[in-house]
């Protein structure tokens, strides 16, 4: 029997990333990427960036852990031969074809933002198109690592053939599943806290795969069991509490900082919070939402789509209003906000349906 609150949550936790993202652009924090703030001095009050703390610690993380979950589920149907090719064509194709057939738009902007001008003088045609593909990776960092992990999962996977250590993580209780949040600060502290500049530091940082892999590993060993799934919904209204409180303090004592960097990430009440709020959600999902409707059962098979399509109308229209334009600050979010949320699914929908386009962004069968 499908699980809806699976679905409902990782739909749910996409809308939250696109709605990020919308705050992410104009942030004044030095997180990078965007195209920066407003007010007359970089480090002017910008509330609105409170989004991004609250969201950032668990987010992401909670994605991966669903897709180890959901890795389970599919183990458990398919051959890992089927499953991988299957995979591949999901993860892989979209995020190094889909480059060159969607994403390389992203890049122009991602290009411009971050020189501004000039970064195109005197290059060939074909190599300004190279240039914008590989810039326009943006939010694809996701599916990528996600499928480095899937590999790593079969061989993880050929270790325990009898599912011995998968049926010794099902016996957890929830103090231990709490613990396991030490397994979420030990991810954090593989991120380089100098990263050297003009080396791969700065990419190890962005695409964090060791800290990743706890999570998915996580999914797949301990929360695709339904004892361990039922104790973090029975346990949910404490677990809530208490990732509200930590989260509450984190951002009350951190707010101004990037929240983004080695040294923020790592701390002990980050990832108390990021860890306590993926229990949480997950608990509360089983509890209230564990249902399916017609717009449910919509975003469960658009959700995917909507990330991966989601960040052109953010780059393009962010950066023609903040360069062009002197609207308000806020009439800039407003307009970004609704734009996002129905140029995304516009998107979608057109893109899928052109046969090979949608193969080359979607992984979608021809």
């Amino acid at each position: 029997m499908r699980k809806h609150w699976i679905d409902n949550l990782r739909w749910v936790t996409v809308l939250l990333v696109l709605f990020y993202h919308v705050i992410y652009f104009y942030n004044n924090k030095g997180v990078f990427g965007g195209i920066g703030g407003f007010g007359a001095y970089p480090d002017s009050p910008q509330y609105q960036d409170v989004v991004m703390y609250i969201l950032y610690p668990w987010f992401m993380p909670l994605l991966f852990i669903l897709a180890g979950i959901s890795a389970r589920y599919a183990l458990n149907k398919y051959t890992p031969k089927a499953w991988f090719k299957d995979r591949t064509r999901k993860l892989l194709v979209p995020g190094t074809i889909g480059l060159f057939v969607y994403h390389w738009m992203v890049g122009y902007f991602n290009t411009v933002v971050a020189s501004r001008q000039g970064v195109f003088d005197g290059l060939p045609a074909v190599g300004k198109y190279v240039i914008m593909a590989l810039s326009g990776t943006g939010p694809l960092w996701f599916i990528q690592v996600l499928w480095l992990l899937c590999l790593i999962l079969l061989l993880v996977r050929a270790l325990d053939r009898k599912d011995r250590f998968w049926n010794w993580c099902g016996k957890a209780n929830i103090v231990w599943i709490i613990l396991l949040g030490v397994l979420f600060w030990a991810g954090e502290q593989t991120l380089i806290r100098e990263p050297r500049p003009q080396t791969a530091d700065g990419l190890w940082n962005l695409y964090k795969p060791l800290f990743y892999l706890v999570p998915f590993l996580l999914g797949y060993f301990v929360f695709s069991h339904d004892a361990v799934q039922e104790k973090v919904k029975r346990a949910w209204i404490p677990l809530m509490a208490s990732a509200l409180v930590a989260g509450g303090v984190l951002v009350g004592t951190t707010f101004g900082q990037d929240n983004t960097t080695p040294e923020y990430l790592g701390s002990p009440l980050n990832c108390i919070y990021g860890w306590m709020m993926c229990l949480a959600l997950m608990g509360w999902f089983q509890a209230r939402f564990d249902r399916t409707g017609a717009f449910a059962g919509y975003m469960t098979r658009s959700g995917f789509g909507l990330y991966i399509v989601h960040y052109l109308p953010v780059a393009a229209l962010g950066y023609m209003m903040k360069t062009y334009t002197q609207l308000p600050p806020m009439a800039m979010y407003l307009i970004l906000t609704v734009a996002v949320f129905t140029l995304s699914p516009l998107l979608y929908e057109l893109i899928r349906r052109i046969p090979f386009v949608r193969w080359c962004v979607f992984g979608e069968k021809m």
